[in-house]
């Protein structure tokens, strides 16, 4: 899960940007899911960030029931915006820190069907374009088919994978048939992407450190040194701050583990070593794993790197693709 730490570069200085000049748009079109593709360049964020993608939900827009949930910087959590307002049919909120004093603004325009933002935080000239999340109609309702698996770690070197900001892919090595990532490194992530698939990982995790799985580089299922602790939207198995695992199914810090995760449209079922966490949970949006906001299409696998030490080993994906229903012939024919 990326934290606070990651994007305090973000905050250090200080800018405001001009947004396109458009006829005042009606503050009810601002409502719904938006996927926000930040257009950043290298230096805006910390050390390997230098492209993400943020979240952001409205509903009741203009209302005193207006809610407004957001994933984006500085700590790439799901916030509830408390403070918020429209003026001029423009939307200003601010986001809060849960402890400390840390606060960051957004200047957000409807124009053509888009949002058009920026942070007015201290620091930096930083633009937003907010999608409209897609919607699918695929549910894991029994007639997809598995294909055949791919391995996607060869146990030698880093063939078939990438670094998220770098080819690179800083931090990273092969040692013993084991993916090795030193914890100060950039996302790795396949080069290959895919939709609805199985996925089998296996890791070790050291002590006191944090990964995570991203699944099509948006939805991270946590991985986590906090054996033998309560579950909770952010502990081992979450898919991070949208779906709880029932259970910790992790084990303690330099053991393997096995994870089983399966993901059809935005449903998710995801099992830790033999023990099933959820089942067809559904994913309201993007997590701060992301990188890419569009979510209608296929993406890659992505390992987080930059949070601590962790190994990977026997990752292999197995295609999922519904199967075809015969029609009924016409009578008479």
């Amino acid at each position: 899960m990326h934290t606070f730490k990651t994007f305090f570069a973000l905050f250090a200085l200080s800018a405001l940007i001009a947004l396109t000049p458009t006829a005042r748009a009606a503050v009810q079109d601002f409502n719904g899911r938006w996927d926000l593709q930040v257009q950043a360049k290298p230096g805006d964020f910390a050390q390997f960030t230098t492209t993400a993608a943020w979240w952001l939900d409205i509903t009741g827009a203009g209302t005193p029931q207006m809610k407004i949930q957001f994933i984006g910087a500085p700590d790439g959590a799901l916030d509830d915006i408390t403070e918020a307002k429209f003026q001029d049919g423009v939307l200003h909120f601010t986001w809060v820190a849960k402890r400390g004093n840390d606060r960051a603004e957004y200047v957000v325009k409807y124009v053509n069907g888009l949002l058009q933002g920026a942070t007015t935080s201290p620091g930096i000239s930083l633009k937003f374009i907010g999608h409209r999340a897609p919607e699918t109609s695929e549910r894991d309702d029994g007639t997809w088919v598995r294909g055949k698996p791919i391995k996607l770690f060869n146990g030698k070197n880093l063939e078939g994978w990438t670094g998220v900001n770098s080819p690179k892919a800083q931090g990273w090595s092969v040692k013993d048939g084991l993916l090795k990532c030193t914890g100060n490194a950039d996302d790795l992530i396949t080069v290959e992407n895919y939709w609805n698939f199985e996925l089998h990982v296996e890791y070790n995790l050291a002590e006191k450190s944090n990964s995570g799985i991203g699944l099509r580089g948006r939805y991270e299922v946590q991985i986590m040194s906090d054996y033998g602790r309560p579950p909770n939207l952010h502990s081992t198995g979450s898919l991070v701050s949208r779906i709880a695992p029932v259970v910790n199914a992790g084990k303690p810090a330099g053991e393997w583990n096995r994870y089983d995760i399966r993901l059809v449209g935005r449903e998710v079922t995801t099992t830790l070593n033999g023990q099933r966490l959820y089942e067809k949970g559904v994913i309201d949006g993007l997590t701060g794993i992301a990188f890419d906001p569009f979510e209608g299409k296929p993406g890659p696998v992505e390992l987080q790197g930059d949070h601590g030490a962790v190994e990977y080993r026997n990752i292999v994906l197995t295609p999922l693709t519904q199967r075809k229903v015969k029609s009924a012939k016409p009578k008479g024919a």
